[in-house]
């Protein structure tokens, strides 16, 4: 007897497990194809008590649930293929692909996930409450937030009041604004002020008696947990790192409520230790108009949660200015470097001698330092993170755990075996390029309505290929 290839058992048995989920369980005992809900109920009256009962069981089992009866098989599945797909026919409004922003992931396709979908014991329906240790919080099932704070760390008390304290998870808008990146209850600085008085002379006098109430507390501080006392951020400025005694390094005494520093500008203030930064924007070949200003309208002066403290956020200092780059933020398909850590990463932003003011002066040297087939990242232990571009970009110690190098050999080997991703040179004349190949040629850096980021938003297809290689297409 002829065995099966491996794909193909695979695929057939993917193919009997979907018909299998689809079919729906076995009831134990046989049912007439049109009972009610009522019968449902003499066995299952569980399912409608409770503290919290989803309103869609007052309307009926056969609402969600659908009997097939086939000889003496009886089937009880959902009307539709999936559970989310279920939940979205009452709840339009959370439907991940109509909405702009940034939608917390469980409730993109697993809406039971965090909801039971007939009663519990907590609002929304949700499994567990959302406040307790690790086994209780049912946020903590997923995070790890405030689970592992260092020794000599701290660790914010209003984790203890429970997560829906500042979060509301199915709030989303502008990814821009923290409010909505991180589905916060109100934007900062108000939210922490609903807690926090600013008018306390405790905290009045641990600000060295500087004006903060407008000031947005999640620059300096984390709101979560920290490695470092009073929940400063991963990444402090030197100056301050010394505490309030070091603040007249850069400031005088507020006068009128207002900051007063010991330089006439914030730029010239800077300039005192930072002169490198000065003249490499004056000096730079592709120069970035934006580091022409005032540092402190990209970074902010005391601490941040990435190196260089760009404020609010490494990712959105940029997108303030680069308003076409926010709207590809809005694609379905984000590069995540992009959007999730920061564009410089891959640009240099006090300018550089590379188009685009790239981190390298050619666009597979930039990609292949993440991709590459030989990535070996600088690991920095006592930073908990990793360095790429001999040390200049410090990125998180788990940054790589979810990037798959490229087998790539002599410059061929992506998307399949022996397909070039450089510059094919003419045979007759080796300094003559015959079809030029780079990661570009095929993939955008930012963003694309498709997967994998491809070209124009192009679909990973056969006709794609065909841009390229006409016969394809025939």
């Amino acid at each position: 007897m002829k065995r099966l290839s491996r794909p193909l058992f695979l695929a057939m048995l993917l193919a009997l497990a979907l018909a299998v989920r689809l079919g729906g369980s076995v009831h134990p005992v046989p049912l007439d194809p049109k009972i009610d809900a009522a019968k449902c109920l003499e066995c299952h009256e569980d399912k409608s008590k409770g503290k919290h009962v989803h309103s869609a069981v007052a309307v009926g089992c056969l609402s969600c649930h659908e009997v097939r009866v086939n000889k003496d098989v009886t089937r009880v599945k959902l009307i539709t293929a999936t559970p989310a797909a279920l939940c979205l026919t009452c709840h339009t409004d959370k439907k991940a692909s109509d909405l702009k922003g940034k939608v917390h992931s469980p409730a993109v396709r697993d809406c039971i996930k965090c909801h039971d979908p007939h009663q519990s014991a907590n609002e929304q329906q949700l499994l567990q409450p959302v406040s307790g240790d690790k086994g209780e919080n049912l946020c903590l099932s997923c995070h790890t937030t405030g689970l592992n704070v260092p020794e000599k760390g701290s660790r914010h008390a209003a984790l203890d009041m429970g997560c829906n304290t500042c979060h509301v998870t199915h709030k989303v808008g502008d990814r821009t604004q923290h409010e909505f990146a991180y589905h916060l209850a109100k934007s900062t600085p108000q939210l922490c002020l609903d807690c926090h008085d600013a008018k306390d002379a405790g905290l009045q006098k641990a600000h060295a008696n500087q004006p903060f109430a407008k000031a947005d507390c999640v620059q300096c501080h984390d709101p979560h947990q920290s490695r470092r006392p009073k929940l400063m951020q991963a990444f402090v400025h030197a100056p301050f790192e010394g505490g309030k005694s070091s603040c007249d390094t850069c400031h005088e005494p507020a006068k009128n409520d207002k900051v007063v520093l010991n330089q006439p500008t914030p730029k010239e203030l800077c300039v005192v230790c930072h002169a490198d930064k000065a003249e490499q924007i004056e000096k730079a070949k592709v120069p970035h108009v934006g580091a022409a200003g005032d540092c402190t309208d990209c970074h902010n002066p005391h601490a941040g949660k990435s190196p260089g403290f760009p404020k609010p956020d490494a990712v959105n200092v940029c997108l303030s200015c680069h308003a076409d780059l926010a709207e590809q933020g809005k694609k379905s398909h984000l590069h995540q470097p992009v959007f999730d850590q920061g564009c410089s990463i891959c640009h240099m932003p006090h300018g550089g001698d590379n188009y685009k003011m790239l981190r390298a002066a050619t666009p597979n040297a930039l990609c292949l330092e993440c991709h590459g087939p030989d990535i070996q990242p600088k690991r920095l232990e006592a930073e908990h993170m990793v360095a790429i571009f001999d040390g200049t970009v410090k990125l998180p110690e788990n940054y790589f755990a979810k990037i798959t190098p490229l087998p790539i050999k002599y410059g061929l080997g992506h998307p399949v075996d022996k397909h070039p991703v450089k510059d094919q040179m003419d045979p007759t004349d080796n300094s003559k390029i015959r079809v030029a190949v780079n990661c570009a040629t095929c993939h955008q850096p930012h963003a694309s309505a498709k997967s994998d980021l491809l070209v124009k938003d192009q679909a990973n297809n056969i006709m794609f290929c065909a841009s390229c290689h006409k016969d394809l297409g025939r």
